[in-house]
């Protein structure tokens, strides 16, 4: 018969199973990475996630460490070489990290303020400009963020292709700015006649936070306000950003990072408010195969590739 001191003796001892194997792989892992996409300049990327990387440390009981990566590439291969233990990606950069055999897991998704998890592609001109439709761009430069941004590349040439515009040929330049508020600057500069960007909601996309922040100034160093731009194409939803670590990690740390994620709100409520100035509800679980379509929508930006070359 099984009495009450065989079941203690038995939940004591799984009790200091579990506690071992997490002193296990914490000894393996004294010190992980966290890179982030630039979707914003180096010093307001550490600004934003410096907060949370410090409550991550302290929730996982392991040094946490910060990488801004260059661009989409370096968070890929990082993650290939094993040097990036998590990972913020672009949902087109997660896919091509997928594709191209990185053994990386999506396990949270961001979450707007209206509980979508979805977000837009969008086409800005400044609202001077005479421009009201791709149509009137022909023979203009256009800016785009980065070869593996979702929102600033992949589609706004599946949008083009769909509308029938082959850009490299369409535009006098295409070019590649390297993030979401460099395309944003260039087009308030006069580099570009028209940039993509990505795009919430009214109150809520890259464009509006940076204005919060008053960095964005016209050529002649006035400052700007939402209404001297203007969108002349928006793009089908988009899933939004996951975060992704290596599935080589231990089950019990990989379970620990997604709890820490997930407590994050109610633990840390500022440093998780201030990744995305407090208009995203708390991120949700996410799988691979939520992404299969982005994967898809890469293959065909790809293949246009190959066409055109």
């Amino acid at each position: 018969m099984i009495n009450r001191r065989i079941v203690l003796a038995g939940a004591a001892a799984l009790a200091f199973a579990g506690s071992a194997s997490a002193e296990d792989w914490k000894a393996k892992y004294p010190e992980i990475t966290f890179a982030v996409i630039p979707a914003e300049n180096g010093s307001g990327v550490l600004e934003r996630y410096t907060p949370f990387v410090n409550y991550l440390s302290k929730e996982l009981g392991i040094k946490v460490n910060l990488r801004v990566a260059n661009d989409y590439a370096a968070v890929i291969e990082g993650q290939r070489a094993g040097n990036i233990h998590i990972g913020y990606y672009g949902p087109a950069s997660f896919s091509r990290a997928r594709l191209t055999g990185v053994k990386t897991d999506a396990f949270v998704i961001d979450v707007n303020s209206d509980g979508s998890k979805g977000y837009y592609s969008v086409f800005y001109v400044l609202a001077k400009s005479p421009y009201q439709k791709v149509e009137d761009l022909k023979g203009k430069n256009l800016g785009l963020v980065d070869p593996n941004s979702t929102s600033g590349n992949n589609m706004p040439r599946f949008k083009l292709n769909q509308m029938g515009i082959d850009p490299d040929a369409y535009f006098s330049k295409v070019i590649f700015t390297g993030s979401h508020e460099n395309a944003v600057l260039a087009l308030a500069q006069g580099t570009v006649d028209v940039a993509a960007n990505w795009w919430n909601a009214e109150d809520d996309s890259n464009l509006t936070r940076m204005l919060a922040k008053g960095m964005v100034k016209a050529a002649d160093g006035t400052p700007m306000k939402k209404e001297d731009f203007r969108i002349i194409v928006k793009s089908d939803l988009i899933i939004n950003s996951p975060y992704a670590y290596l599935n080589s990690l231990p089950d019990d740390m990989k379970a620990a990072i997604k709890q820490a994620f997930l407590d994050a709100p109610q633990k840390d409520a500022e440093a998780f408010k201030k990744l995305s100035d407090g208009k995203n509800r708390p991120w949700q679980p996410v799988s691979n195969a939520d992404y299969d379509k982005t994967i898809e929508l890469i293959k065909f930006v790809d293949n246009l590739r190959k066409k055109g070359s």
